[in-house]
């Protein structure tokens, strides 16, 4: 979903090196087709995240810093807040 130069990716289930790069790949086509100047990822729906969650959102903060974009994360659930707390995704990605 897309607005204003802004896409909401929303995520459902688990992130982990089963789905991650399927998720990349998606991801990737979409920043380089919108060239939003924001990407939201959704984690409403996110059961289970392990490092390779870390790994695809670090990547596309990479991927939009270069195009001068944003990253932020909404609905994430405590225990995916911890991880990314713990990982110091927190410091570079503003995590509502």
């Amino acid at each position: 979903m897309s607005e204003k130069n802004s896409v909401i990716y929303a995520i459902g289930g688990e992130i982990d090196h089963h789905t991650a790069g399927k998720l990349r790949c998606e991801l990737d086509s979409l920043i380089m087709d919108e060239r939003p100047c924001k990407l939201t990822f959704d984690f409403t729906n996110v059961k289970f995240m392990d490092s390779s969650g870390i790994g695809l959102v670090l990547g596309r903060h990479r991927i939009m810093s270069a195009f001068g974009g944003t990253v932020e994360i909404i609905g994430v659930s405590e225990n995916i807040r911890r991880l990314f707390k713990m990982s110091g995704v927190d410091k570079i990605i503003d995590i509502k």
